[in-house]
């Protein structure tokens, strides 16, 4: 934990410096965009997230996997954070693996607080991602605000457009182009696996009975096969869960992209983007990149969530700012 509270405090230090130089300004997006209607929406945000942190590490990777899998669906506009028989909470991407629903409503509270009716979920969720990033140790970025929340959700969308465990480097290269975005996003954003976890039934497929061989798959360590094997057993549940980054479970660094140059990527669309016949021609190289050079993968990473963040925002009068993020006005 020690290690965790230095973490916290240079990543604060580092956000107050960078909350007090000149606005990024990109698209309809601006960093300063509530500097006079919400000036404290940055400390509040990040004063609920830290708690929230702190008493669960894990959960900063729920919260930048909420803000990717809204992004993807209807743009970044909130839609993933609402109630509701037909929502994109229910699709099979999301359906009891997306947390963090309570900790964006308690942020979300806080912020009413301070300022009534002005900052939407959708940039609440976008700060939030920030700063779960360098609460597990990774390097800051100027937010880009004034998206405003979505009337609807997409639960069909949710289960086309979100990349699943299981696709090959070319389903999700299609999945990201559909958006907007390439293969250097493609690998960097996959470099969020660097933190969280992963249920059982996302990797078990591999371990057993890999694409009908009746042997795991030949691209997993054998060492780290019979430690699944064991925490996996086919008469299990499938949700028990284990690191998606073995041996660097809670802080944002590349060894990610070292495990998968080792055969230790935990789900089929980590291991395939350097071991698949596919990523010769598309990721491998950037995979090897990334896990020699961490500066670039920081920096591509931070670029491409700025890309991701921009996915077609609801500005001006489009879509609301919600009261409640789980519910339209």
């Amino acid at each position: 934990m020690e290690k965790h509270r230095r973490i916290f405090t240079s990543s604060l230090i580092i956000v107050s410096l960078m909350l007090c130089s000149s606005a990024i300004i990109t698209a309809q997006l601006t960093a300063d965009f509530y500097a006079s209607t919400c000036p404290g929406v940055f400390e509040v945000v990040r004063k609920t997230l830290k708690s929230a942190i702190m008493n669960e590490m894990r959960m900063g990777a729920s919260i930048l996997r909420l803000h990717f899998h809204d992004c993807f669906v209807n743009g970044c506009d909130g839609s993933v954070l609402l109630d509701g028989n037909n929502t994109e909470k229910l699709a099979l991407a999301n359906l009891n693996s997306a947390r963090g629903f309570d900790v964006i409503d308690t942020i979300k509270s806080a912020v009413e607080s301070n300022c009534s009716g002005v900052v939407s979920c959708a940039d609440i969720l976008a700060i939030a991602a920030r700063d779960a990033v360098l609460f597990s140790g990774g390097r800051p970025w100027k937010v880009l605000l004034g998206r405003r929340d979505g009337l609807v959700a997409n639960v069909t969308g949710a289960g086309s457009s979100l990349p699943t465990p299981f696709e090959s480097v070319s389903q999700i290269i299609a999945k990201f182009v559909a958006v907007g975005l390439d293969i250097t996003d493609v690998v960097s954003l996959s470099g969020a696996h660097t933190i969280g976890l992963a249920k059982c039934a996302t990797f078990s497929p591999r371990l057993f009975n890999f694409s009908g061989t009746g042997k795991p798959d030949s691209t997993m360590d054998t060492d780290m096969v019979s430690d699944l094997q064991s925490l996996c057993p086919q008469t299990d549940d499938g949700n028990r869960t284990t690191a998606l980054d073995r041996g660097s479970t809670d802080v944002f660094d590349n060894h990610y992209f070292k495990n998968l140059l080792n055969n230790k990527g935990l789900l089929t669309s980590d291991q395939v983007l350097f071991s698949s016949d596919e990523a010769a021609t598309t990721t491998r190289a950037l995979v090897q990149a990334y896990s020699n050079n961490p500066s670039l993968f920081f920096k591509d990473f931070i670029n491409s969530m700025i890309k991701m963040g921009n996915i077609s925002p609801l500005t001006g009068s489009a879509g609301e700012i919600r009261k409640n993020c789980r519910v339209v006005n």
